[in-house]
């Protein structure tokens, strides 16, 4: 009895330590953003601010251009990918439910470009849309957001069509639809988790993107939220609830998406991890 108990308890104990030290940065953020700046600067630190202050939030959203690269964020992560699972769910099909000279090749091409550090490509990316003529564009973010994203994509999502059994697309087949309804009709909804795994993976991705959107776009109203956030200290000087106020704001999408989507997230990681 005594070693379950501890059987018990050490996990329990490990999983809470971990979550302290995770959740505490982002609640010394939120924390920072609605103190007074008193409170801030004090040599005593206020763990649990009484005076709330929202202030800093309105200095923040009131930072120029802020609205703009708001949209301009929300625009080219949704449409990358958007673009990505799109390709992927084809692409995924396709690895899973047919047998072609090449395939592993194919597999083998998305795990290589899953591993490799998009940082060393900038300078390359950079040349290519200098030439095409498209620096201070959206588009090219949008395109290179969705490749970042695409391998990663493909890979889960080809688990999950896998796990799905033959039987189901044969039956429905036989019943009188095309291949293309057996897919929609039939394995496209079982992929919802999946679906959502590789959206949140792709939103994080592509929200939080810096060194590309530094080299390619200059102007400031091409920019995005990151490039935003790593000069608003500057800006601002050392208003540091101003500054945890940004944080905040451009963290709490990403936030709100996980809690809305962390079930099926997790067993469609899984699930697209160890099948197929």
């Amino acid at each position: 009895m005594k070693r379950s108990l501890i059987g018990r308890l050490w996990p329990n104990a490990t999983a809470a330590v971990l979550f302290v030290v995770f959740a505490f940065p982002v609640y010394w953020m939120f924390a920072t953003a609605l103190k007074p700046t008193g409170d801030i600067v004090t040599e005593d630190p206020v763990f649990f601010p009484t005076d709330v202050t929202f202030g800093h939030f309105a200095k923040a959203v009131d930072a120029d251009h802020f609205w703009t690269l708001v949209g301009n964020s929300l625009t080219v992560t949704i449409l990358a990918v958007l673009f990505a699972l799109v390709i992927a769910l084809l692409a995924s099909f396709a690895l899973a439910r047919m047998r072609f000279r090449g395939r592993r090749g194919f597999l083998l091409t998305f795990m290589i470009a899953q591993m490799a550090p998009w940082e060393v490509m900038v300078i390359a990316i950079y040349m290519i849309v200098r030439d095409a003529e498209m620096l201070d564009s959206l588009v090219p973010l949008t395109v290179f957001y969705m490749i970042m994203v695409l391998p990663f994509t493909i890979l889960t999502l080809r688990g999950y069509v896998a796990a799905v059994p033959k039987e189901l697309e044969e039956s429905a087949m036989v019943d009188g639809c095309t291949r293309g309804q057996a897919f929609v009709r039939v394995i496209f909804p079982l992929l919802a988790p999946g679906l959502m795994a590789t959206s949140l993976f792709g939103f994080i991705t592509a929200w939080n993107e810096f060194p590309l959107v530094l080299i390619l776009n200059k102007g400031v109203e091409k920019q995005t939220l990151p490039l935003w956030l790593s000069s608003f200290q500057t800006t601002f000087g050392d208003d540091w609830g101003a500054t945890m106020a940004a944080a905040s704001l451009f963290a709490l999408p990403i936030l709100v998406l996980f809690v809305f989507l962390q079930r099926k997230a997790v067993s469609g990681l899984t699930t697209g991890a160890v099948k197929g």
